[in-house]
Parts: C-alpha cells; sequence; structure tokens
C-alpha cells in the first residue's frame, strides 16, 4: 500500500469476534479427539540474539501423525491432512498464554485472534495480555471461514515469538498443510498484526497534533483496532525466527493485510530473523512508530517488500528482499512514504543499511520509490533491477528533495553511503510513474550526486549481484560504510549488501526455500512443513 486511507475501514465479519463455540460450525476438518487435555511443559525461550551470521540448521524430521488431544487454552476441532491435531486458537487471548511446541499439533487461526483488549494510548483502558509462542510451533490459518484469518496483538498487549536458527515458527495457510499450495501461491490469510503506543503522524480525529498521547487511528484492514500514542519505547514484544507464509490478503481497493503490519509500534519490541514468504501485498508494512528491525527476508512479494509510512522512525539493517519477476505495476522493493501529509509531524526517519534488492519485474517503474517529504537515509547496499532503481515523488513544492528544515524536523534530501545501484542502462531514475508527480529524472540526479557520498557506485545489473543475490566481486571491492557511527542498532561491517558472500549463513536453516531463491540445503521447501 501505497498511502493510508482516511476512511472507515471494513469491520471483519465471521466468527472473528463471536463467542468460540460460535464458529464450531466452520471448522475445516473432521475426526474430533478424545476430548483428553495435555499441557507439555515449556521449555525455556532463549534470548534474542544481535549477532547476523547464526549458523545454518537441519530441517526438523516430519511428525508420525497427529496428537492425541490439544493443549489447555485451545479448542480441538479434529484432525488436518491426516498428520496434526488441529488446535484451535480463542477468538480472544487473555491473561498469560503459552502454546507449547507439541509433535503433531498444528494452532489454528478461525477469524481474527485478538491477544489481549486494547488499552488505549495511555494503557488505562481495557486488559492487556502476553501471547508466547514457543520454538517450533506451527499455525495455519482456516480457509472455510467467510471472515479473514489474522493475529492482532494490541495496544500493550505483547506477543512472545521467539523461535530459534533450528526451530523457526511458522504461519502459514491451511492449503500448506493439504498440499494445495505451490510457488506461486499467496494472498490466502490476514497476518500478523502488533499494534502499539509510539507516535505517529496520522491521526484520525481533526486537530489532535502528531505524535500526541491521543493521535490514534485505524489498522488498516481490521476495521476497529486502534494504533498509536507517545510511548517511544513501547513493547509489542519480540518476534523472531519466525516465518510467515502465503499471506497479504486483499479486502477492498487500498485496504489490505500485510505479511506482517507493525502500527505504532515502539522500539521496546524484538523484530529479528523473520521471513515473509510470498505476500499478496507487502511483507512488511510499518505504520509510523519507533520499531527496529534486523535480518529480515522477503521472497515473492505481489507489491511492496519494505513499505513504511506516517512518520516512521527506526532503523533496519541486513534486508534481503527477492521480488517475483511478475508484480503489481505499482510495487517496490521498498517504498518510503509520509501520508500524503508532506509536514505531518513526526516525520519520518528511515535508516537502512546492509540491504539487498533484487528487483526482477519489469512492469513497475523502478526498484524503490521514495515521497511524501520522507527523509530517507541509506548505507551499505546492493541493488539490482532490469528498470530505474529508484523514483522520487514530489509533494508541494518537491518536498521530497527540499532543505533541511530545524523547524519542521526535516534532514533535507535523501542521502546514500556505500550503495550499488546495478540498474537498466541510462535508467536509473524513473522519468515517469503511472501515477503521483514525479520528480523529473535530471533532477533526481543532481540530488543524487550532491548527497550520495563514501564508494556509493552506479554499475552494471549483471555485475550486481551473482549466484541468485550473492554479492559479486565488483559489489564486494565498494568500500563498506561504517554505519554504527549513525546508530549503536547497527552493527559494523566490512561489506556492502545484505549477505557478505557465500560463507554468509545468517539466512540458512530458519527460512525455507521457494523459486525466487535458494538458501541452502539447510532450509525446506516452502510447501514443507516443520514438524
Amino acid at each position: 500500500m501505497s498511502s493510508f486511507k482516511r476512511m472507515s475501514l471494513i469491520l471483519m465479519t465471521g466468527c472473528a469476534g463471536a463467542a468460540l463455540s460460535a464458529c464450531d460450525g466452520a471448522s475445516s476438518v473432521a475426526s474430533p479427539g478424545d476430548g483428553v487435555i495435555v499441557t507439555p511443559t515449556p521449555s525455556p525461550a532463549p534470548s534474542p540474539s544481535p549477532s547476523p551470521s547464526p549458523s545454518p540448521s537441519p530441517t526438523p524430521t516430519p511428525t508420525s501423525g497427529p496428537a492425541a488431544s490439544c493443549p489447555t487454552g485451545t479448542t480441538d476441532v479434529g484432525v488436518i491432512a491426516g498428520a496434526y491435531r488441529s488446535c484451535r486458537l480463542p477468538s480472544q487471548v487473555s491473561g498469560s498464554v503459552t502454546l507449547p511446541q507439541v509433535a503433531g499439533v498444528a494452532y489454528e487461526i478461525s477469524g481474527r485472534v485478538s491477544v489481549g483488549e486494547d488499552v488505549g494510548s495511555t494503557g488505562n483502558d481495557g486488559s492487556a495480555a502476553t501471547l508466547t509462542i514457543e520454538p517450533g510451533t506451527l499455525f495455519y490459518a482456516n480457509a472455510n471461514d467467510s471472515a479473514d484469518d489474522y493475529i492482532l496483538v494490541n495496544r500493550g498487549s505483547k506477543i512472545m515469538a521467539q523461535g530459534t536458527a533450528d526451530a523457526p515458527i511458522v504461519m502459514t495457510a491451511q492449503q500448506n498443510l493439504t498440499g494445495q499450495v505451490t510457488d506461486s501461491s499467496q494472498g490466502l490469510w490476514g497476518g500478523l498484526i502488533l499494534g502499539g503506543r509510539a507516535p505517529i503522524s496520522a491521526c484520525d480525529t481533526q486537530g489532535v497534533a502528531g505524535g500526541a498521547a491521543d493521535c490514534e487511528n485505524i489498522i488498516e484492514g481490521t476495521g476497529d483496532a486502534l494504533y498509536g500514542g507517545n510511548v517511544a519505547d513501547d513493547s509489542s514484544g519480540v518476534v523472531q525466527y519466525v516465518q510467515i507464509r502465503y499471506s497479504g490478503r486483499r479486502l477492498t481497493t487500498d485496504v489490505e493485510l500485510q505479511g506482517l503490519t507493525l502500527a505504532g509500534v515502539g522500539s521496546g519490541t524484538t523484530i529479528d530473523h523473520v521471513q515473509i514468504h510470498n505476500s499478496s501485498d507487502d511483507g512488511i508494512e510499518i505504520f509510523g512508530g519507533t520499531a527496529n528491525l534486523k535480518n529480515l527476508v522477503f521472497t515473492g512479494a505481489d507489491d511492496d517488500g519494505f513499505d513504511t509510512d506516517q512518520g516512521w522512525q527506526g532503523f533496519a539493517q541486513f534486508v534481503l528482499n527477492i521480488q517475483a519477476a511478475t508484480q503489481e505495476s505499482d510495487s517496490f522493493s521498498t517504498e518510503i512514504d509520509s501520508n500524503g501529509s508532506e509536514d505531518a509531524l513526526p516525520r519520518q526517519k528511515y535508516h537502512l543499511a546492509n540491504f539487498t534488492f533484487v528487483h526482477n519485474a519489469e512492469n513497475t517503474p523502478a526498484a524503490m520509490r521514495i515521497r511524501g517529504g520522507a527523509d530517507a537515509h541509506f548505507y551499505n547496499g546492493i541493488v539490482s533491477t532490469p528498470v530505474s532503481c529508484m523514483t522520487m515523488v514530489a509533494g508541494p513544492g518537491n518536498a521530497t528533495i527540499r532543505d533541511a528544515d530545524a523547524g519542521l524536523n526535516d534532514d533535507g534530501p535523501p542521502t546514500w553511503d556505500s550503495v550499488y545501484f546495478g540498474c537498466a542502462a541510462a535508467a536509473k531514475f524513473a522519468e515517469s510513474e503511472t501515477s503521483n508527480n514525479t520528480i523529473p529524472a535530471a533532477t533526481q540526479e543532481q540530488v543524487f550526486d550532491a548527497n550520495s557520498t563514501n564508494s556509493t557506485v552506479e554499475g552494471e545489473r549483471g555485475s550486481a549481484v551473482e549466484n541468485g543475490f550473492y554479492p559479486t566481486s565488483t559489489t564486494l571491492g565498494v568500500t563498506a560504510y561504517d554505519a554504527s557511527q549513525v546508530s549503536d542498532f547497527f552493527v559494523p561491517t566490512s561489506y556492502i549488501g545484505a549477505v557478505a558472500g557465500p560463507g554468509d549463513s545468517w539466512f540458512q536453516g530458519w527460512t525455507c526455500n521457494s523459486n525466487r531463491a535458494n538458501f541452502g540445503s539447510a532450509s525446506s521447501a516452502c510447501t514443507g512443513l516443520p514438524n
């Protein structure tokens, strides 16, 4: 999605907000279990690791059959695919709930699963909850429900989804369990949504100042879930070593659910080692907030891989985006916006380090789009595309490229440090787009020349990457920028791009393979399952 639409969004229907018993008639499986409840002892969750280079791991051994019954707090709705006991999550998670990894158990997401109640922007309203998920746990969305299936973590609540390199948490669609997906399947469910109380710039109430405690809005695609506030270090928990497959549900024009949605999420949240595979919309979309992210893999997104909006002020490092050869015409590896209001505060402060964008579609205007007066800063990147590398879209007064303005907390034009642009010949900047007011390519070139430093290189696409996404001798020869001087969140590297070379394995083991990229023999196919 390119910009947030201030409108009354669709209120999801079906059994999402109803009592759990009301959902039983829409069960997608048969053969109910014997009703015996077993509660395995949870194992301690691992501590988050900032290292960008975890060791590869073997593919988990498939289970020999369905478990006898479901863990406490879930409803046994039978057996699916002859291999898993289907244990349905409640529509409302309250208190502290732990979902253990149990061989032969798959947790069913039926409609909207809400973690906690919205506590409001000040934290004084509803009751918060914590959902803890053990490593290796498998989730699937119910394909037969009329409502769209997704997990929503409300403001004030937390999800502690801490997988490991050798036991990632997998969230997928029912069709994945029943063998009905291919490597081009997408858009089968709504994904994971985190709502937080960090500042945003798009307030639902006219006259409220952006970033204020009462600046809040409705999370796109939910109809009523709110996000926003003024708690910059707010925590929505941990999402680590997690795969989200075949998501990205489209509801109406400009109203979509992504793979992972971060709405007003604060810097106290850990987002680390996450793969979004075959989203029919964005891989990740960030609506404001201050979340920081590391070790992200996007494979096959139909819209943008990494989409940011509404005054996001955060840092992201080690981002590998490999898009499909055919996408929507309005799709980019990264899209950077400021919700259509060029002077809205807080302004977006986009900082991206060590990224590799393998942009394969020829029907899109560029690999990257910067618009809406957003302040964007790129370090240590590689861009490979058959079209233009980037396009800057003007707002009033060519806002995307205007000079720094302390009154608006404006950093000035975008900057690039140690970035290799492997674009189509003579087309580094898009002259025009399918929509919007694109700044002329000559002007973009002037901005780039004035704000590009420290070994930023313009070269050929064929010299950017090899064997899919690995750097070439050309890109390995580009001097890296020490991004740690910008923020201590960034790890210093001696290379540009998301991956150091064939010996770098941070993306292996916990990811799944697809026809987009071969992540090595340690990874399973995205059509396969983890237990």
